[in-house]
């Protein structure tokens, strides 16, 4: 069972899992699940490839009666794809969405005794308008699609909150001037006039304390970090950037008092890091440095759990592999990832590039439901140090007539345009891959490496990423959209290699295996280092990701196994990674 606390950036210490045994009942049948693992996992205690696009989940709980003079939420971490709750046969709402975070507040719906909650889940898996990234709605997976995955995938939980209390806070931090921006707000019904104290600590050390008054629900201050430790000689400030290489975090922690009473109400745990991403003469930048982007594309899929890690230690295992592998860094593919694995990536020193789930129908309905879904991630996800890009539509997916379509060009540029207002401290990618429209880094994809021995397309991949107007000649589509062209910014190559391990003819029939190219197990390393020479051979490039991390399912190009183990010998890999610093 899933046992971690689930929202790290925002951490309450009273709380109660509802993971664990549900009923569960789909078509006729009925049967019990382990809560998160979607039915069609092998963790869930089900393992079966459902027709039925209608689910439910039923389960019984006590709440604790010291929660009597709070408010009492349930959250879940995330269902895919619409959703009725009810407690206690009353609906207390309603959701849509499969990648995000969403609550209610049931506390009026409670008996203080035995209470029941039902969640039921309707997820169309042939209704291709709705965001589903990978997941395939045919009966089998095949070529680069997947399992599906329907109903609660993520956490489920409750929390007593007090009724003056904090409902979120944003952190902006600005390196150049020392400082980070406390945006936060009060839940609606708290109890105005009331004090909010902050602390700010970097390990044993205090860097701030202070409290505002608040007459408004919505307040921020601007806390000077660096300069504050810099007089106090304690440590050169400039080392106290959040970077793959030395993941520094400011620990937060918040105390809201009472309106009335003046007593603390409500105390919420947090962090920041303190950094900057941002383009400059062509290159991208990491803390105002040159930083060369080692990326490898993850799909956050596990044999047993498919979308759900099994443990918590499985998101810390990837990370950590991957950094001994000598990459800095993932494009997350087609998911939004689990705030789990964004806290590890903050705690280790890893970069990601998030990324939301395609859909496959573009309609002005699919595009508002997308808009709605994406708004959400960036506000869950605001606070996490190790996402530096956001990047929303992948190869097309969902606007395939993006080229010369004016729709659906002004959608892409929309969802640009929302991202950069919602969020100045990240860079954006509206279409990766190929017909980009705005962007601010020139995201290409290519797999036209060839194989052992074809030194015809070796040498023409080779020539092809050197320059801007000869990436057309190693790519599927063309670079941009009509009326849309390069402006300077930096190009990275964000999926190349693909590379798998050759088997005989007969079993890879059998298993259905696939990769982009093959090569021996005896030849994988040195063709590996060509791609990898390739793209290090070329000065135009400012970074790369490598298809990709681990095998999913019949995709076995992955560089662990489907069970997340190594295929290679991890220095090997790194070795040439390390080619270029």
């Amino acid at each position: 069972m899933r046992e971690e606390y689930p929202r790290p950036e925002f951490v309450r210490k009273e709380w109660m899992n509802l993971n664990g045994r549900w009923a569960f009942e789909y078509g006729n049948e009925r049967a019990e699940i382990e809560v998160p693992f979607v039915c069609q996992s092998k963790l869930s205690g089900i393992g079966k490839r459902i027709k039925e696009d209608r689910v439910a989940y039923e389960r019984r709980f006590k709440v604790p009666g010291e929660w009597k003079d709070r408010l009492v939420y349930l959250h879940f971490g995330a269902v895919d794809y619409r959703c009725s709750v009810f407690v206690n046969h009353r609906c207390v709402g309603h959701h849509t969405g499969g990648q995000t975070s969403f609550r209610f507040d049931i506390t009026r719906y409670l008996n203080w005794e035995e209470e029941s909650i039902r969640v039921e889940v309707v997820d169309p898996l042939q209704d291709e308008s709705i965001p589903r990234g990978k997941q395939f709605w045919e009966e089998e997976s095949k070529f680069i699609w997947y399992t599906p995955s329907t109903g609660i995938w993520q956490t489920v939980w409750l929390e007593p909150v007090a009724k003056t209390s904090l409902e979120w806070i944003h952190f902006t931090p600005d390196i150049d001037e020392g400082t980070v921006k406390m945006d936060y707000q009060l839940s609606e019904g708290s109890l105005l006039p009331c004090r909010v104290h902050v602390k700010v600590r970097l390990g044993e050390n205090e860097v701030f304390h202070g409290n505002m008054l608040c007459n408004t629900a919505r307040n921020s201050w601007t806390v000077d970090i660096f300069r504050k430790k810099a007089m106090e000689g304690a440590f050169h400030f400039t080392g106290n950037y959040w970077s793959p290489e030395n993941p520094i975090l400011y620990d937060v922690l918040v105390q809201v008092d009472d309106g009335v009473t003046g007593k603390p109400v409500d105390f919420v745990e947090s962090y920041f890091g303190m950094r900057k991403i941002h383009v400059e003469n062509g290159k991208l930048y990491l803390n105002n440095q040159p930083y060369y982007q080692k990326l490898l594309l993850d799909q956050g899929y596990w044999e047993d759990g498919l979308v759900t890690a099994p443990s918590d230690r499985d998101y810390q295992e990837d990370i950590r592999k991957s950094k001994a592998m000598g990459f800095n860094g993932c494009r997350k593919h087609e998911k939004v990832e689990d705030p789990r694995f964004l806290y590890w990536a903050d705690k280790m020193g890893f970069l990601v590039w998030g990324a939301m789930a395609s859909f496959w129908v573009y309609t002005p309905q699919a595009a508002e439901a997308f808009i709605k879904e994406w708004m959400d991630v960036i506000h869950r996800d605001y606070n996490h140090p190790s996402i530096i890009v956001w990047g929303m539509l992948n190869e097309s997916w969902g606007v395939p007539r993006i080229y010369s379509n004016q729709q659906q060009q002004d959608f892409s540029r929309a969802l640009y345009y929302l991202a950069k207002g919602l969020d100045e401290t990240r860079l954006v990618i509206s279409n990766d891959g190929w017909e980009m429209t705005e962007t601010d880094i020139c995201a290409f994809h290519s797999y036209k490496h060839g194989e052992k021995g074809d030194y015809e397309q070796h040498a023409a991949f080779k020539e092809g990423l050197k320059r801007i107007d000869s990436l057309h000649l190693v790519m599927e589509k063309l670079l941009f959209a009509k009326g849309s062209g390069y402006k300077g910014q930096p190009v990275v190559l964000t999926e190349c290699g693909g590379i798998t391990v050759k088997k005989e003819e007969a079993a890879r029939r059998e298993d259905g295996e696939w990769g982009y190219t093959s090569a021996s197990e005896e030849d994988f390393l040195d063709e590996y280092a060509r791609v990898v020479g390739a793209i290090y051979d070329s000065e135009l490039l400012d970074g790369f990701c490598y298809t990709q991390l681990t095998d999913v399912e019949q995709e076995t190009n992955g560089l662990l196994t489907s069970g997340h183990c190594y295929k290679f010998d991890p220095d090997e890999i790194r070795k040439i990674n390390e080619r270029k610093r």
